[in-house]
């Protein structure tokens, strides 16, 4: 393998992957190289993503997951079509306790319409025909386009597209440090490139630090979990969400259907200690550690965005009967006894800004003409990650 690139990609998730797939669009003859510290795509947020593709309506109409969700949906949807993938076009309904969670439930209405995006508030009785098994109080919202994929699927068809198109791909290479403004020390040796693409998820803060970027966040990271459904009866058929609070980025415990029918409840969203803290101490690190509990513990002590409240109930979620019991109130009948087994674990890279203690609900990209840092490509990045990497290319990639 020749050590000099006109682009390297850190990070083989479905973000490097899309920027990777639109820069061969744009260069066809550019040598393009794809480096990533596990033995394969997909590893980590990519692989263990929910598969929802989402519809839209949750975004504010300013923000770039406003403007990338809903051709997002439809891009990777025909993706799926056009290369006999697997998808389930399900739908989804988000559904209401109380009188309380209408307002919120209209406003979402009303960010779906102003993002174009095929929503409808429909009463009890709609909801029914739809999804008898859901639950609400007096209307629901119901999203035809919301569907879910098998997120490995899609990645390892990425891989196979993108290595017959020339497209190298280095494998167990680690990122070390930067050399110089184009030189990048991996542990298979030092790549150049005239341009460097940060998108290493979990780790792009990091990597941006050494860039000179980065300098007002920090990515915390979010255990997320799913309890699947083992019973061989279907007693629900489309994605059952909740009203979420729209101040912070996650959208509470629902229902998931995959793209085989399996029905999954979850996730949580519990604060993780390291970066790859999926189980027991596998990946721990030290000093990462630490940084993350110093920015965790000011979080909790100041209830920065509702953080310690949020660090409590999620912890009670690891109680399989307690996670069941949040599901069990957006249906009308459910045997609880049925939710046994844990999905494999994923950790949500969520950047946390450490001026403002917020945590940042939009995109981030920072660079400059020599590499450019993918820092916040939290849900749905998954469903936007072919117009936002084409985004990303047009405006911080491409040449002029």
């Amino acid at each position: 393998m020749k050590n000099k690139f006109d682009f390297i990609i850190i990070g083989a998730g479905i973000v490097g992957l899309s920027i990777a797939k639109d820069l061969n669009i744009n260069y066809p003859n550019k040598k393009i190289l794809i480096i990533e510290k596990e033995n394969d795509v997909g590893f980590h947020s990519s692989g263990r993503n929910s598969g929802v593709l989402h519809a839209g309506f949750y975004y504010s109409a300013d923000s770039l997951k406003a403007k990338f969700t809903k051709s997002g949906n439809l891009d990777l949807k025909n993706y799926c079509r056009e290369n006999n993938l697997k998808l389930n076009e399900c739908g989804k309904v988000v559904v209401v306790n109380d009188e309380t969670q209408l307002p919120s439930l209209f406003k979402l209405e009303k960010r779906g319409k102003l993002n174009q995006v095929d929503v409808k508030l429909i009463d009890e009785n709609e909801l029914a025909k739809i999804e008898p098994n859901a639950k609400t109080h007096k209307y629901a919202l119901y999203s035809p386009s919301t569907a879910t994929v098998d997120p490995l699927e899609i990645v390892q068809h990425l891989k196979k597209e993108l290595s017959d198109k020339g497209i190298v791909f280095s494998f167990n290479s680690a990122y070390f440090k930067k050399m110089d403004k184009n030189s990048i020390l991996t542990s298979k040796g030092v790549f150049s490139a005239s341009k460097i693409i940060n998108a290493a998820g979990l780790y792009a803060d990091k990597i941006a630090k050494d860039f000179g970027f980065s300098k007002n966040y920090i990515i915390i990271p979010f255990k997320g979990i799913y309890l699947k459904y083992n019973l061989s009866d279907a007693p629900v058929r489309t994605n059952i969400y909740p009203v979420p609070d729209l101040k912070n980025p996650f959208l509470g415990v629902h229902y998931t259907i995959t793209v085989d029918n399996t029905i999954k409840i979850g996730p949580t969203a519990i604060p993780a200690f390291w970066r790859e803290n999926y189980s027991g101490f596998d990946n721990f690190k030290i000093n990462e550690s630490v940084e993350i509990l110093f920015y965790e513990a000011i979080l909790f002590f100041t209830n920065a965005f509702g953080f310690r409240d949020l660090a409590f109930d999620e912890i009670k979620k690891y109680r399989k009967s307690y996670l069941a019991s949040l599901a069990k109130g957006l249906v009308n009948n459910i045997t609880l006894k049925g939710f046994k087994e844990w999905s494999k674990p994923g950790i949500r890279a969520q950047l946390l800004n450490i001026n403002s203690l917020e945590l940042v609900q939009d995109f981030v990209v920072e660079g400059d003409e020599n590499s450019i840092h993918i820092l916040n490509a939290v849900s749905p990045a998954f469903t936007s990650c072919f117009p936002f990497a084409k985004w990303v290319n047009e405006n911080y990639v491409c040449e002029k």
